[in-house]
């Protein structure tokens, strides 16, 4: 039973790792950029939320929303003034500027909060839970699995039912084409990447809410978005929850056995999947 209940809460938070892959994803995506500053992206946005805090006196959960459209208007602003002027075929320069912006945040951060822990407190919904069969679900996990999946949903649904999803879609698949419609495709990217900036705001306050963070966390949060990716596959929205439960689920289960795995047996399970399915889980189900 205890196992059980273990891999429903390695479910819960692997739902969560595949927000932080679908952030990346989707920014590569739609522009081919590498975001190596992601991690730094969910991470300051989770500061952001802590100093909003004592100004907006509502549940941390209700806060993601002001957190996410600041987070936004942060990407739209990057891509707009950086990212659009070394757009080409080459992705190194991308990757080089979003490495250099990583840096900067990183030490910004520490400048300003310092290297200390910190974590979002969410008061008593943090020890709250239920009895199921015998087994004892937490709310906490089971609100941010909720949250986690209406954010996958209404992702999905701007990009298959709305015009602007398919204007996307388009540009992703052909930006110079798209320009003889009369649209401006660099814009587009700007929004692109306050979508992915949002997306792993929203991100970086969950796992917050779950667990401590500094301004050195982003790296971690890079590495389990890539992870996430390439289990996942590139192209499959699903994938990447998917890809997150196969983390979350190796990494508790480990810790039951372990205790100071930390992410290591998560990281071994990733390089096995690697070597028998280096496409990812999706481009395997299609064959």
């Amino acid at each position: 039973m205890t196992v059980l209940q273990t891999i429903i809460n390695g479910l819960f938070l692997g739902a969560l790792y595949g927000l932080f892959g679908l952030g990346l994803a989707f920014a590569f995506g739609i522009m081919r950029i590498v975001n190596v500053a992601q991690g730094e992206f969910m991470v300051l946005a989770t500061y952001i939320g802590l100093m909003l805090m004592p100004w907006l006196p509502v549940h941390p959960l209700v806060l993601i929303i002001p957190v996410a459209l600041i987070a936004f208007g942060f990407g739209y602003a990057v891509q707009g003034s950086i990212l659009n002027r070394v757009l080409d075929k080459d992705p190194m320069p991308s990757l080089l500027i979003t490495f250099g912006i990583s840096i900067v945040l990183r030490n910004l951060m520490v400048q300003v909060w310092s290297a200390d822990f910190r974590s979002i407190n969410i008061g008593k919904l943090k020890f709250m839970g239920f009895d199921v069969l015998g087994l004892r679900i937490g709310l906490l996990p089971l609100v941010i699995f909720g949250t986690v999946i209406l954010l996958f949903v209404a992702l999905y649904l701007l990009m298959t039912q709305t015009r602007f999803g398919r204007l996307i879609r388009a540009t992703a698949d052909d930006y110079e084409t798209i320009q003889f419609f009369g649209v401006d495709y660099r814009r587009v990217y700007c929004v692109a990447m306050g979508i992915s900036a949002a997306l792993s705001a929203a991100a970086g306050m969950l796992i917050a809410m779950r667990s401590a963070f500094n301004p050195f966390s982003g790296v971690d949060r890079l590495l389990i978005s890539f992870e996430v990716v390439i289990i996942g596959g590139l192209g499959s929205l699903w994938g990447m929850i998917v890809g997150g439960m196969v983390l979350g689920v190796a990494q508790l289960v480990s810790l039951q056995y372990d205790p100071n795995a930390g992410l290591m047996y998560a990281h071994i399970v990733f390089f096995l999947i690697l070597m028998v399915m280096p496409s990812g889980i999706s481009a395997w189900r299609r064959r």
